[in-house]
């Protein structure tokens, strides 16, 4: 029992559903270890008795919490004061309030911002914390739009070294907004990468959350670009003369994107660059840059700089450069100073055209522009897990737990935030993240946006089985949200396919976070809607929660994923894909139009889905069938298919939808398109390869080397490669977006 009560004071559960009427106990050694995590010891009963007693002495007798969070709608707790104590607030902008007798309702009516409150009582004891006041909701999406849906690496234009970039970005985004009509352009995660070779190309599993990975730079964007010269110069030609060989390469001739080769071609170039002195505007704007960004661009760019003397795994790197505090890191930053600018200035240029790419977005009409996508963990023995060690969970992967019908649950390989050391710095690390993300952004969508509530940890070298559900404080989640959201002007996408815990929806709507919906995963499987179980969608490092709660017939009908979208690979983590869908006639009923949430994202697909197109002919069950991921006999999984697919056009023609009739593929893209119109979604994207009637998946989960998964350029039916300047001048592209453009009116 004791270990039990420890366990619910840190935020452990004891126990998880993993179908309806079963519950499932945590085990005893998952719990000690996961409370080994947070830093309680609960390997005996004594040790068990001091960590009780130790917690009353210290949680339980405190004055304030970690972190007090207040909001017009929802004023704090503070009823455990004693009497007599006055509050004092240090606000954000540096002025003072003396408070006198706490007043919860004066809390929350101070000035938005991250401030700090301080409690002093009668008998002379004081406590000071931090007080976050955040807005009751984040800003909603101005009016109803449409856009793309894109992996920016396979958006290869004319001009780009290989793999799509930042000046492809701001291309699309001016030419789609002034062509199209559209109002955004939502993004893969542009994350910094774990250094290869080999890269793990997933955006998913990054090495930074915290700055963009400047691969995505436009080397010939760079204002210093024009003033090379002499051998520079040469150099710089041959370097693009080798990027034009690996773009014809990719374009041309087939090959995968080489995320690598584009790193070292676009490395030495700005090597090239770094050399160039900065005209005195930009070096005042770069030291703009450093001052704002402070230590944790110097805490990345060193990690950047010692990965390339010691690799990029900091847990092997020699054991005082394993502590970015150390004296030995603290000498080897002195002798590296170059290195850690050239890093620092690669942050800077990359940001330099994120921001240009908003602005074209923004010039062009686009109501929100871009949408950038926040990855729900990063790579263990990446740059964010080293400078901030003590926010970690260290020993912990997040994944998922069995369920119904994936008994071996999940492990993504990626440690978790400790939600403790979060609310003891007042989640200054989040609200970081949050900030970068957003500086450039009209909205982020949040991949597995139930990890503001929950996440699954397991402990290191135990089967995904032997986990423990561990909650944050969702509240203080979504405030923080709230406030950098509003101080950005930036609406919110939950990522909320799956399973979700009972209430996780409505709280999200609450707060004003849209949701997602896709097209073949909206119907009604009765029950509450915030406990229906939505198909996972096998986003990558999206964290498919298990099942709580798993629905009737129809419940999931794609695969589970894991978090690099791919099967077992470095970081030791997933399964191989599976479907469990129902046979015919067992799905469950097609949500009408006007049963679908407003405050959402609809798509007909995502990054991790099978296209349109491969769904309409198949494409998609004979890929899989091919690499061996069908759960059971092709025929059976054909028929399933085959129905499913005759029930959709059924419902499209009895709405009116396919006035063209059955077996054209471009009039059924453009039918179930016309569908999501008929919805009440705030947002409504396009998969941009469905514009072009690609069959490929950008990521097949379930695979790691059987398909080239985060490599390939957008393609037309034939697979053959479309260059950006091809997709603006395609029929079938502007055939569908004229039927939104013309729907969103």
């Amino acid at each position: 029992m004791g270990r039990a009560r420890l366990a619910r004071l840190h935020g452990i559960a004891t126990s998880y559903a993993p179908s309806p009427g079963k519950s499932v106990q945590t085990a005893d050694d998952t719990v000690v270890a996961v409370l080994a995590a947070l830093g309680v010891d609960a390997s005996t009963p004594y040790a068990v008795r001091t960590a009780l007693a130790a917690y009353e002495d210290g949680a339980g007798r405190a004055l304030l919490p970690r972190t007090v969070v207040a909001r017009p709608g929802r004023p704090p707790d503070l009823t455990g004061l004693p009497e007599g104590t006055v509050l004092r607030v240090e606000t954000e902008g540096g002025g003072t309030a003396d408070l006198g007798a706490p007043d919860p309702a004066a809390l929350a009516r101070l000035p938005l911002g991250i401030h700090v409150l301080e409690a002093r009582t009668p008998g002379g004891r004081t406590a000071r914390t931090a007080l976050i006041v955040a807005p009751d909701r984040v800003p909603a999406p101005p009016g109803r739009s449409h856009g793309f849906l894109v992996q920016l690496y396979s958006l290869l234009s004319r001009r780009s070294w290989g793999m799509g970039d930042l000046g492809d970005l701001a291309d699309l985004a001016a030419w789609s907004g002034r062509a199209l009509g559209t109002g955004f352009v939502q993004l893969n995660p542009l994350h910094a990468a774990v250094p290869g070779p080999p890269t793990d190309p997933s955006p998913y599993r990054p090495s930074s959350r915290r700055f963009p990975d400047p691969v995505h730079l436009r080397i010939e964007h760079i204002p210093e670009y024009a003033d090379l010269a002499g051998t520079a110069r040469l150099r710089a030609d041959e370097l693009a003369a080798r990027a034009h060989a690996l773009r014809s390469e990719v374009l041309e001739r087939g090959a995968l994107i080489d995320r690598d080769a584009v790193w070292a071609l676009k490395r030495e170039a700005l090597e090239l660059l770094w050399a160039v002195p900065l005209s005195p505007g930009r070096r005042a704007a770069y030291c703009d840059f450093l001052a704002e960004q402070g230590q944790a661009l110097e805490d990345h760019a060193t990690w950047c700089a010692i990965a390339e003397r010691h690799g990029p795994d900091w847990r092997g790197w020699p054991e005082g450069l394993r502590d970015p505090r150390s004296p030995g890191t603290a000498r080897l930053r002195h002798r590296l100073l170059d290195r850690i600018d050239f890093h620092c200035r690669l942050a800077w240029l990359t940001d330099q055209q994120l921001a240009a790419a908003q602005r074209a977005a923004r010039d062009a009409g686009m109501a929100i522009g871009l949408v950038h996508d926040l990855a729900v963990g990063v790579h263990p023995s990446g740059a964010d897990t080293w400078a901030q060690q003590d926010a970690f969970a260290a020993g912990m992967s997040i994944g998922a737990p069995p369920d119904a019908f994936n008994a071996r649950g999940q492990d993504w390989g990626l440690p978790p935030w400790r939600p403790d050391a979060l609310a003891a710095a007042g989640y200054a690390p989040y609200r970081e993240l949050l900030r970068g993300l957003l500086r450039h952004a009209g909205a982020l969508r949040i991949d597995h946006v139930m990890g503001l509530f929950r996440l699954w940890w397991v402990p290191e070298g135990r089967p995904p089985t032997e986990g423990a559900y561990v909650r944050y404080d969702g509240e203080a989640m979504l405030s923080v949200l709230a406030l950098e959201a509003q101080r950005a002007g930036a609406a919110v996408i939950g990522e909320d396919l799956g399973t979700v815990e009972p209430g996780v929806r409505g709280a999200l709507a609450a707060r004003g976070v849209l949701g997602t919906s896709v097209l073949w995963f909206e119907r009604d499987y009765g029950g509450e809607r915030d406990a229906t179980p939505r198909a996972e969608a096998g986003e990558a490092a999206d964290g498919r929660e298990a099942a709580d709660v798993v629905g009737g017939p129809g419940a999931a009908l794609a695969p589970e994923a894991v978090p690099d979208g791919s099967g077992p690979g470095p970081a030791g983590g997933g399964n191989a894909a599976r479907e469990a869908a129902p046979g015919p006639g067992a799905a469950a009923r097609i949500l009408a139009p006007g049963e679908w949430r407003s405050g959402c994202l609809a798509t007909v697909t995502t990054h991790d889905l099978p296209t349109t197109a491969a769904r309409l002919t198949g494409a998609d069950v004979a890929l899989r069938e091919r690499l061996g991921l069908l759960a059971g006999p092709p025929e059976r999984e054909r028929s399933r298919a085959t129905y499913e697919l005759a029930e959709w056009m059924g419902e499209l023609v009895r709405r009116g939808l396919l006035p063209e009739g059955q077996g054209d593929e471009e009039a059924a893209v453009k039918a179930v398109h016309r569908f999501l119109l008929r919805t009440p979604a705030r947002m409504v994207g396009v998969w941009l390869p469905d514009a072009v009637g690609d069959r490929r998946p950008q990521n097949l989960p379930g695979t790691w080397d059987e398909y080239p998964n985060w490599r390939l350029p957008i393609a037309g039916p034939d697979g053959r490669p479309h260059t950006l300047e091809e997709l603006a001048a395609s029929p079938r592209l502007h055939a569908l977006m004229r039927e939104l453009s013309d729907g969103s009116r």
